[in-house]
């Protein structure tokens, strides 16, 4: 039994939680609360283990209340704006629900919420404290597109393709999902460990290249991208640097 914290300014959305949160046999409110100020109240007496939390609140916003937490239960945070998704990842959150919301968007992430809490339980030695969460903003990339936030493991990335204002991603699935993004911002947002950029139109994944010719990188046995003239050097340094020449 997973024991929730709901927190929203807004009276409506407030109940909607609470409703939501009593369909769920493994959920159990512990209180509700209308601001982060008196959330902060509650949980200096209280334990939970899981907050739904509005972001855009009067005084103390959702994340600044998160962020302040001296210690973390997971957290969903709940809001109308979805330019709010990166930052709260970042916060190590579960998921992230954008407003209006159904029963079944709730009950995707409180499924999260239930399988993360189990396994690690299920981690952790006997008499040990549970333990945090891997940081997510270190594992997911939250995307806009087609009028929801997707979550994308970045792993799972195999390249990005640039097409004016848009990005495309092409995942290991064979899946792509296009996003109103510059590629130069995504770069930033990648870590540079694992992407390079090998084109003004092109990041690759490099632990996803399969082989290499001159001006290309193949991905697969099918699929390549072209290298720029530009990027040359930098990716060739990095094959000498990670590689073996036989």
């Amino acid at each position: 039994m997973l024991r929730c914290l709901a927190i929203d300014d807004e009276p409506l959305a407030l109940r909607q939680l609470r409703n939501y949160i009593a369909k769920i046999p493994y959920l159990e409110l512990a209180g509700c609360c209308n601001n982060a100020l008196e959330a902060q109240e509650f949980l200096a007496a209280r334990s939970v283990d899981l907050i739904f939390a509005d972001i855009n609140m009067p005084d103390l916003s959702g994340v600044e209340f998160v962020r302040a937490l001296p210690q973390r239960p997971m957290v969903i945070f709940t809001t109308a704006y979805s330019e709010y998704a990166v930052e709260g990842f970042r916060l190590d959150a579960v998921d992230y629900l954008l407003k209006p919301f159904s029963f079944a968007d709730f009950s995707r992430s409180a499924a999260k919420a239930n399988s993360l809490h189990e396994l690690l339980l299920n981690q952790r030695e006997p008499g040990e404290p549970l333990a945090e969460a891997t940081p997510r903003d270190q594992e997911y990339l939250s995307i806009k597109a087609d009028y929801k936030v997707s979550l994308v493991r970045i792993s799972e990335i195999v390249y990005l393709e640039s097409e004016g204002e848009y990005v495309r991603l092409h995942l290991a699935d064979r899946t792509t999902i296009t996003t109103l993004f510059r590629l130069k911002n995504m770069e930033a947002a990648l870590p540079a460990a694992s992407f390079m950029r090998v084109h003004r139109s092109y990041i690759v994944n490099l632990q996803r290249i399969k082989g290499f010719v001159k001006g290309r990188i193949f991905l697969s046995d099918d699929e390549y991208v072209p290298i720029g003239e530009n990027y040359r050097d930098a990716f060739q340094e990095y094959i000498d640097t990670h590689y073996r020449n036989l």
